[in-house]
């Protein structure tokens, strides 16, 4: 009488991709922006540990609490709730070692800018990139298709790439990708013993100091959710040096030469320095206070300067730009998977299609993501509480567009699903200028090799804003 759970499937630890997964959607452009037509996609995850023993309604209530239980409910009766693949009928069903749960959702990704991706050099080694200011580097919270390493394989063909380093999603620039592992290994022990030297440029507030400026402040992570550092005696040791190249009159351009690689490590300093970047969303925010952060001074705990910037986002309506959402602030608490960021996990419990391995902290870019709320979230799609889910009829109202296998597919993309609150929300488009943060990676130069980008329209000395 015992429930049989089959034994675990191997999951693939690495990041590549295949031709199914380009198929799951397509783009199209709007307003300078590249869109993404709203898609059908299952999240997968195995058992946790600690869900051992406990209901699904009771996981679903107390781990996942973005919607209401009358979303899983619903989500169950349309057959959307998956147990070892079968359909979910009893949310009391209590769960067992190895089971595999999957949830089918309707997704939406946001819009990133519709600048093309510039390939800088390729060879049979390496492919490296201009990587546009608003694109993530590979899927990770909300964006999949909206991404470097997906445009790459769908657009050019590129495929089977390994992430030689990281760029944050607001940051554009050079960016590498190592073609085959053998290669990955060796430019990766390059940067394990600091042979890599990067270059990044920024337009910062106000007049930089002419001499060279060296900052060796130890940087701490706020939040992985929101993606927040700050200066603290507790943070880990990083060292940037930085020297101007120009000012205009209100603003500077500084040229930027991190020798470490912590989370943000370029802008943190900077705003430290009393000079953030001139349009960082993060760290040139009221929020921060009247000197917005420089010195370290702050005047709020990490609880009470987390919430000042999500509610100075809240009221500007863009959320978007930290990369969250609604339902990602009441979902559960921070990822605690990896001591290095969220946005990798070491455990066997990764994403079958996204699961990556964990990066080595001093592999990380200085402006690496460190947000992730898709990793091992299988209650992704928001819910607004309006609707009478309870009511809603299976046959006539809950299909998935011709999906009902629970394979991810673009069909029925036109249509709006009764359980996704984005079909049912009106948000007014970031425009393209939103999209740009003033922060470039310039130049990467290895023991073998250096590769460059163009200095971006806004480095220019004559430049005005």
């Amino acid at each position: 009488g015992e429930r049989y759970v089959p034994p675990p499937r191997k999951l693939n630890a690495g990041g590549s991709f295949g031709a199914e997964h380009f198929a799951e959607t397509s783009y199209y452009f709007e307003g300078g922006l590249r869109k993404v037509r709203p898609y059908y996609f299952d999240f997968r995850t195995y058992c946790k540990g600690r869900w051992v023993g406990r209901s699904l309604l009771h996981v679903f209530g107390t781990e996942f609490r973005a919607q209401p239980l009358a979303y899983y409910r619903a989500a169950a009766r349309a057959g959307r709730l998956r147990l070892n693949e079968e359909p979910v009928r009893d949310l009391d069903i209590v769960l067992k070692n190895n089971d595999f749960l999957r949830n089918t959702v309707h997704r939406h990704e946001p819009p990133v800018t519709a600048q093309p991706i510039r390939i800088l050099a390729e060879d049979e080694e390496v492919v490296v990139v201009d990587k546009p200011s608003s694109l993530p580097v590979h899927p990770c919270g909300r964006f999949r298709h909206n991404t470097v390493i997906f445009i790459l394989g769908k657009e050019h063909g590129l495929r089977e790439l390994h992430t030689l380093h990281r760029l944050d999603r607001m940051t554009s620039g050079v960016l590498m990708f190592a073609k085959t592992t053998a290669v990955s290994k060796r430019i990766d022990e390059q940067v394990r013993q600091r042979q890599l030297e990067k270059e990044y440029v920024c337009r910062v507030v106000g007049e930089f100091p002419e001499h060279e400026v060296v900052c060796e402040e130890p940087i701490l992570v706020v939040s992985y959710k929101v993606g927040v550092c700050r200066v603290d005696p507790k943070g880990k040791p990083c060292q940037t040096l930085f020297q101007r190249l120009s000012y205009n009159g209100s603003t500077s351009v500084v040229r930027c030469l991190p020798r470490t690689g912590r989370t943000h490590q370029i802008r943190v300093h900077l705003q430290f320095l009393g000079h953030p970047i001139v349009n960082d969303p993060i760290y040139n925010m009221e929020a921060w206070g009247p000197d917005r952060g420089k010195g370290g001074k702050i005047g709020k705990t990490d609880e009470e300067l987390l919430k000042a910037l999500v509610e100075e986002h809240r009221s500007k309506q863009s959320l978007e730009v930290l990369g969250i959402g609604e339902e990602d602030l009441n979902s559960s608490g921070e990822s605690k998977d990896c001591g290095n960021s969220a946005d990798c996990t070491k455990s066997a419990e990764a994403d079958p299609i996204n699961g990556s391995s964990c990066p080595a902290e001093d592999k990380k870019d200085p402006e690496t993501v460190v947000k992730d709320s898709e990793r091992n979230d299988v209650a992704a799609c928001p819910l607004n509480a309006d609707i009478n889910l309870e009511m809603l009829d299976k046959d006539k109202e809950l299909s998935l567009c011709g999906n009902q296998d629970g394979q991810t597919g673009e069909k029925g993309w036109e249509e709006k699903d009764p359980l996704c609150v984005e079909c049912r929300t009106s948000r007014q488009d970031p425009s393209p200028k939103e999209l740009v943060m003033f922060l470039h990676a310039l130049r990467y130069k290895g023991a073998d090799f250096e590769y460059c980008s163009s200095m971006p329209e806004w480095a220019m000395e004559d430049w005005e804003e």
